[in-house]
């Protein structure tokens, strides 16, 4: 091989670069400390059960702690706000679900964040539908003695996780498409209104399914429909929505891994595929099932568009119901 020697003012374009380069600082490499996903929702529910299951399979893969930071609040914008805020350097991530992303920034007078652009959308984990359920002591049985009971009574209380989650805008829905007067009661999370549920504080709940199977077991609550297309494995004998004459009751929280917007490309594919891997390992297969998640996945692009979809659907839904946090 031979080597040409390059000329003087070539020479002296090659030193320059080289010290420019020099000059800029050097990226470590990622990561070198704990990576932190934010739940916008308290302990116990849902976002927070799989941001955990996610969070143990990362620490294996990427080899530094990822540690769960819970920030409830606002129809999951306090979290949200917080993420879209950081360093995009990947070391503050999201567990993005439907509430933060296509339901609380428009249920807001001032819309804190844009959920498309404010984010870098990284990963789709799953989806599964909600369950309108009623406390043992509430004597609801079905569906149909939620509305009966809504006419008689003149109104009706149902708790959610919080002001804009999923549970709130679908009682909102069912008191729009169906008449019946249900009566929003807010919690910080599911489990909080599961406490309360059980006790009866409140009648009537609505979340996603994922956190309750255990107390439809047990008795202590009593699942009354849930709001896929199809029955859930876990729930085989519950009826859907569907099957109950209520097709635009259909309704599904999907979740997803999210960062701040323009993240480097190279981080976003790692995470990307790590989340691919540890999503489709048999033990966390058999929690997504025992969670009702059905998990698929996905490219970063292909998670992006979806969340475009969604923001498009349930933004004006929110809006046109007419819910305010």
């Amino acid at each position: 091989m031979t080597f040409t020697h390059p000329t003087r003012r070539g020479a002296l374009r090659w030193i320059a670069a080289a010290a420019a380069a020099a000059s800029l600082p050097a990226r470590a490499a990622w990561p070198d400390k704990p990576v932190k996903i934010v739940v916008t929702f308290a302990a116990g529910g849902s976002s927070d059960i799989l941001a955990r299951v996610l969070a143990e399979q990362l620490t294996r893969k990427l080899g530094q702690p990822v540690v769960v930071d819970n920030k409830p609040g606002a129809g999951g914008t306090i979290g949200g706000a917080q993420v879209a805020a950081a360093p995009a350097d990947g070391y503050t991530l999201m567990l993005s679900n439907t509430t933060p992303i296509a339901l609380g920034p428009f249920a807001l007078e001032k819309q804190p964040y844009d959920p498309v652009t404010a984010f870098t959308h990284i990963a789709y984990l799953g989806s599964a539908p909600l369950v309108l359920m009623a406390s043992k002591e509430s004597g609801i049985k079905s569906f149909a003695d939620l509305e009966a009971r809504a006419r008689k009574d003149g109104r009706l209380d149902f708790g959610s996780g919080g002001p804009g989650s999923v549970g709130h805008v679908h009682g909102e829905l069912i008191r729009k498409i169906t008449g019946a007067n249900l009566v929003h009661v807010p919690y910080r999370g599911g489990a909080p209104m599961t406490t309360d549920l059980i006790a009866n504080v409140v009648p009537v709940g609505i979340d996603v399914i994922t956190a309750y199977v255990p107390f439809f077991k047990s008795g202590q609550l009593v699942p009354l429909a849930v709001t896929g297309t199809a029955r859930s494995p876990l729930m085989p004998d519950v009826p859907t929505v569907v099957e109950l004459g209520q097709p635009k009751l259909v309704f599904e929280n999907f979740f997803g891994l999210s960062g701040p917007a323009k993240m480097p490309a190279d981080l976003v594919g790692r995470l990307n595929a790590a989340c691919n891997e540890a999503m489709a390992l048999p033990e966390v297969q058999k929690k997504l099932v025992e969670l009702g998640i059905v998990g698929k996945p996905g490219t970063a692009a292909q998670f992006e568009g979806f969340v475009k979809e969604q923001v498009g659907v349930l933004g004006p839904a929110v809006k046109g119901a007419g819910i305010k946090l």
